[in-house]
């Protein structure tokens, strides 16, 4: 079955795998163009090495990097600006470019909250693609970086509060928030079973965060496997453009 072609945009390398790796990787191996763009860390960190080798595994092409600061690890962009320091409009700028260049049928991103944990990258992130895949599509906006293209869809990655699981206790027990949707607000929900394997090790090809106790990928990393798969193997999400409205059953629609 055909798929259309899929852009994340995500704040940090492994945002893209943890969210959306089982969708990057069902759309990739039913032949769509699938692509990542990273809001956070230089091309030249260890962090964009990891980066790189996750979207091979996830089908998704080179990496494309924003190479913002990490509002936590001012180190990890030396000379830059924290994403929530950048001028807001030069983010943008910059992020339509990538979507005009690419013309993708679907963006996903972060949700409103910023994922469970409320990151202020990942809340400004949310933000960033929210402005760039409306202004993508109107010609008099950042005319000099291409012509116009519109996405057909926008989704928020996202965890309704019945999706948890056990993640919850998990991240409290490292001292984090959860930050759950109502299950009204999720519009899709994509069982990722069939490319659960590649999205396992694109999670664990993030070595960094993996040797982290309080990473995301650290604690699956710690997990037995079926844990771990309980808790990857569904991923959700929320269509923001042209409004909430359900996707087709489990795939993300244009």
């Amino acid at each position: 079955m055909s798929r259309p072609s899929l852009l994340g945009v995500f704040a940090h390398p492994d945002d893209e795998s943890l969210l959306a790796g089982g969708v990057l990787a069902q759309h990739a191996a039913a032949g769509a163009a699938t692509a990542v763009v990273t809001a956070t860390w230089a091309p030249d960190t260890h962090r964009a090495a990891e980066l790189a080798d996750a979207l091979a595994l996830l089908g998704a092409g080179k990496p494309r990097m924003l190479g913002y600061a990490d509002a936590r690890i001012p180190q990890s962009a030396p000379g830059m600006p924290r994403l929530c320091d950048a001028p807001l409009d030069d983010v943008v700028d910059v992020l339509v470019g990538h979507i005009r260049e690419l013309r993708p049928d679907i963006v996903v991103t972060h949700d409103a909250y910023g994922q469970l944990t409320g990151h202020p990258d990942h809340v400004r992130t949310h933000q960033i693609t929210l402005l760039a895949a409306e202004a993508a599509g109107l010609a008099h906006l950042h005319p000099e970086v291409g012509p116009p293209w519109q996405p057909a869809a926008l989704y928020a990655a996202t965890h309704p509060e019945s999706g948890v699981g056990p993640l919850g206790p998990l991240l409290e027990g490292v001292d984090k928030t959860v930050l759950a949707v109502p299950d009204s607000y999720v519009t899709t929900s994509v069982d990722v079973t069939p490319w659960v394997d590649a999205k396992l090790r694109a999670i664990l090809a993030h070595q960094g965060e993996v040797a982290r106790e309080r990473s995301l990928p650290g604690i699956l990393a710690r997990l037995s496997e079926a844990d771990r798969i309980q808790i990857i193997q569904t991923e959700h999400f929320t269509r923001l453009t042209p409004g909430p409205t359900k996707g087709g059953p489990a795939q993300l629609a244009t």
